[in-house]
């Protein structure tokens, strides 16, 4: 499971490190803590249900994190890229919207270009968090890279924890099962 984001404490709170705060909050729940590992990234395994779960914020900026993803699948051998899960920020979903997808395209996503080029490969699970498209002439990486509104910081709460249920499901019933359930939510 890995949460996009970037790494320095500055973009904490941003809409860009949703994906990290997902890892976060899974790390808590699981009672383990995000330590330094050798992949450029922040990284806690647990046990769940009998299964080795690996969590992982890369440390990289979020254009570079196919670096550190790469990194990660080699050193945990996963070969069927649908065991990683990318969480991430969407711009083409509303504020607090949470769906999940295998494979797929990109949706001008630098972060997951970067994975894609560097692992060959866009079969990988997807949780995506939407952060809407930005207002009036603003870019996309000047919306993502800010913080939320107040009442877009209350939806973007809830949506974590949709997020984080959702990768739980993934787990427990496969990625299909997972997006027919979590879908369908408003």
């Amino acid at each position: 499971m890995v949460g996009l984001g970037n790494p320095e404490s500055e973009y904490g709170g941003t809409r860009h490190n949703l994906g990290a705060d997902v890892v976060a909050l899974l790390a808590e729940r699981y009672g383990e803590r995000l330590k330094r590992g050798k992949e450029r990234a922040l990284v806690a395994e647990a046990r769940v249900d009998g299964k080795r779960v690996v969590l992982a914020f890369p440390q990289t900026y979020v254009n570079d994190s196919g670096l550190s993803v790469a990194a990660l699948v080699r050193r945990h051998s996963i070969e069927d890229l649908r065991r990683l899960v990318v969480v991430h920020d969407e711009l083409d979903l509303p504020v607090g919207r949470v769906k999940l997808k295998i494979g797929g395209g990109t949706a001008g996503h630098n972060g997951l270009k970067s994975i894609q080029a560097h692992l060959h490969n866009h079969d990988f699970v997807r949780v995506r968090i939407g952060v809407d498209k930005p207002p009036g002439k603003r870019r996309g990486a000047d919306h993502v890279l800010r913080r939320p509104t107040k009442v877009e910081k209350d939806a973007l709460g809830v949506a974590v924890e949709v997020a984080a249920d959702a990768v739980e499901a993934i787990l427990e019933e496969g990625p299909e099962a997972a997006m027919n359930r979590f879908n369908t939510l408003p």
